[in-house]
């Protein structure tokens, strides 16, 4: 893989503000690398010194093994640039921006003349605007007729007329409604499948989980350390950014599900709140850190339950002793006694038994050989299906389905998405659990007559698993008191969601019947099932 782009010791100074302190990394061809930081941590500096907009005041930066002019233009470089704020000239049409200093022309006199190609450009501005999914009905519109986020549009579009080998993305979705968050988002994976190297900065972490395959995390403009996408979690990333200490102590807060998750939502809450704060230059500073603070004081909460962790191995150990037991009986009251009855029904064969009866002797004790089998191997599959290994999580949740719908006499809709690919294999275990888990309250609670289970891809890093029965629906319910309880049902599939890194979703539909929704992170996929 051609290496691109070699970063060593970059630092900026603006008066006596360090922005960038001694930053340095690698980038390849084909690979998408993640900014995260707060705000003011050094992420735009940072695009700004490799676009050769600003000069760094120490440090190398290398391009393609030879040193990169401290000046040099993006275009020369082969470097697409695009801020958070559209840069445009107001006194010039759609299509002039998106060619802007990368004009389409035909020489003549032997160079001494340029003639404009005005069609070809404004073909070529249509087609790289349709693939935005923004298709503009004239360009000749004038620039400051237009919104910010076509105007963002325009930036993204610059980008594309021209062949580039690395592109860098500065946070552009903040001006992006969620359609076009998405079509951008799909477009850097593109470039990633041309083999254009991108660095993309973003104050959401699901967008940078989606796409990327390292993430940078900046902390006051120094490296609060480089993550590979595929084997990190969103609270390792968050721990990185809040400077509060190892991934290992911060994880642990997972098993307080009920604090966890409120905690997130209000830290996200406030994050969009700092997105918009930002524009208002005037507070930005205090209000930042009124912010921050209040997000410190939610990490706190989260570092206060951890005491849930040692109800939670308690609960975790008189579960596997309570499975042992029944696996024990299971084996114990039902085989081993068949098995004992065989050998006495053997026993009292006798050399004189006639042919006849002996004859029928014999195919009892093969039936009852079969049906030891039969329930031998539904003892084993219920300690861990095998369908699993050998054929995927796919096949696995169809024949446990059918066999369920059986049993149960609930009907069963399994969808699955035919692009649906093999994954870990502790992510493939945990869903068939989490699938068993809550097919057994359905049988056992809901009082249904059908329920559908959907399982599909929402991206290429995320999978969204949904069951919605037709029964009678939950009460109110608190998931502590479930637990004191001894009901570890919903507790267990909260706990596996948990550790997958997934977020959980339950409530009461309006038609009627409940349903359960969760997302968890996935690698990128590696074969097909």
């Amino acid at each position: 893989m051609l290496n691109l782009l070699t970063v060593k010791n970059i630092s900026k100074r603006f008066g006596g503000l360090t922005v960038l302190d001694k930053i340095s990394f690698d980038l390849n061809a084909g690979q998408v690398l993640g900014l995260a930081g707060r705000s003011g941590a050094g992420k735009s500096s940072l695009l700004r010194v490799l676009a050769g907009i600003t000069k760094p005041d120490n440090g190398e930066i290398y391009w393609k093994g030879e040193t990169l002019p401290p000046k040099v233009s993006a275009v020369a470089s082969e470097i697409g640039y695009v801020g958070s704020e559209p840069t445009l000239a107001e006194n010039s049409d759609i299509t002039g921006n998106i060619f802007l200093g990368q004009e389409l022309s035909w020489r003549l006199l032997g160079g001494l003349v340029e003639m404009p190609l005005q069609k070809k450009m404004v073909a070529q501005a249509s087609a790289q605007l349709a693939r935005l999914d923004w298709p503009f009905n004239t360009l000749s519109m004038p620039i400051s007729s237009l919104t910010s986020e076509q105007k963002q549009l325009i930036s993204i579009a610059r980008l594309m007329v021209a062949p580039r080998q690395m592109i860098l993305v500065d946070d552009p979705t903040q001006l992006l409604g969620l359609p076009l968050q998405k079509r951008l988002l799909a477009l850097i994976q593109e470039w990633q499948l041309a083999d254009i190297a991108v660095i993309f900065a973003s104050n959401e972490l699901d967008h940078l989980f989606a796409v990327t395959d390292y993430i940078l995390v900046l902390n006051q403009g120094a490296s609060a350390g480089l993550y590979r996408t595929d084997v990190t979690s969103r609270e390792e990333i968050v721990a990185a950014l809040a400077g509060r200490g190892s991934q290992r102590e911060f994880s642990t807060t997972l098993w307080a599900l009920d604090h966890y998750y409120q905690a997130r939502q209000q830290a996200e809450a406030l994050q969009h709140q700092q997105i918009l704060l930002q524009r208002d230059l005037a507070t930005q500073g205090s209000l930042n850190r009124q912010l921050l603070n209040q997000l410190s004081e939610q990490v706190s909460t989260l570092d206060r339950v951890n005491l849930a962790l040692q109800e939670a191995q308690r609960r975790l150990l008189v579960e596997r002793e309570l499975e042992r037991k029944r696996l024990s009986r299971e084996l114990h009251d039902e085989l081993i006694q068949d098995l004992l009855g065989l050998v006495y029904r053997l026993d009292d064969l006798e050399p004189t038994t006639e042919p006849q009866k002996l004859s029928n002797l014999v195919e009892d004790l093969q039936s009852d050989v079969r049906q030891m089998v039969v329930d031998l191997r539904q003892i084993c599959g219920n300690l861990r299906p095998p369908t699993i290994d050998s054929l995927g999580l796919g096949a696995a949740l169809q024949s446990f389905t059918n066999e369920w719908q059986k049993h149960s006499g609930i009907v069963v809709s399994l969808q699955l998405a035919p692009n649906l690919t093999r994954l870990p294999e502790d992510t493939e275990l945990a869903i068939f659990r989490i699938v068993q888990e809550a097919l057994s309250n359905v049988r056992k609670h809901a009082d249904a007559s059908g329920v559908q289970v959907v399982l599909e891809p929402t991206s290429p890093r995320m999978l969204r698993l949904t069951i919605r029965d037709n029964g009678k629906g939950l009460g109110e319910f608190d998931i502590q008191e479930v637990s004191r309880s001894g009901h570890f049902g919903l507790l267990g599939i909260s706990e596996r969601v948990a550790l997958l890194g997934g977020r959980l979703k339950l409530g009461n539909q309006a038609e009627g019947g409940a349903f359960l929704e969760i997302e968890v992170p996935h690698p990128r996929e590696t074969r097909k099932s």
